[in-house]
């Protein structure tokens, strides 16, 4: 099997192993207003993202080592961003309406689609929880520029 196949193989393994992975619902009952319940951006991130990004969000999860183009560094986005973190782009990459080249031609999975497809986020609403709260943490990990 060429190296190729087994990238695209194990980058796939990785994606199924994230949207049969179990609800990632946090917080206690009752912490939300309206007894909803609220989901942990960091659950999600681990879920959904670490397998390509790492655990710290650096580029360097497990999945990495085979993708052409390394994942991103998101905890440098700010950085990136002259200091200010894009929580609006942000959400658009997360949710599939900005184009982020991953390995090749290929793309980030579009995560809005499949949180949409999911069991536990069938509407809207539950979808836009999940990406914001992981935008949320996202925009926690952020290493700050350096003070002169």
């Amino acid at each position: 099997m060429s190296a190729m196949k087994t990238s695209a193989r194990l980058l796939m393994l990785a994606a199924l192993a994230a949207f049969t992975a179990a609800p990632v619902w946090a917080q206690p009952p009752g912490a939300v207003p309206s007894g909803e319940s609220r989901v942990s951006g960091k659950s999600v991130f681990t879920t959904y993202c670490a397998s390509c990004h790492g655990e710290s969000g650096r580029g360097n999860g497990a999945v990495a080592v085979f993708l052409r183009r390394r994942p991103a560094d998101l905890t440098q986005i700010a950085i990136r961003n002259k200091g200010t973190f894009p929580s609006d782009r942000v959400f658009a990459m997360i949710d599939g309406r900005q184009v982020v080249k991953v390995h090749g031609d290929s793309q980030m999975p579009v995560w809005g689609d499949a949180f949409a497809k999911s069991a536990t986020d069938s509407d809207a609403r539950a979808v836009k929880a999940k990406i914001d709260s992981l935008v949320e943490y996202l925009e926690s990990i952020q290493e700050r520029p350096a003070q002169k």
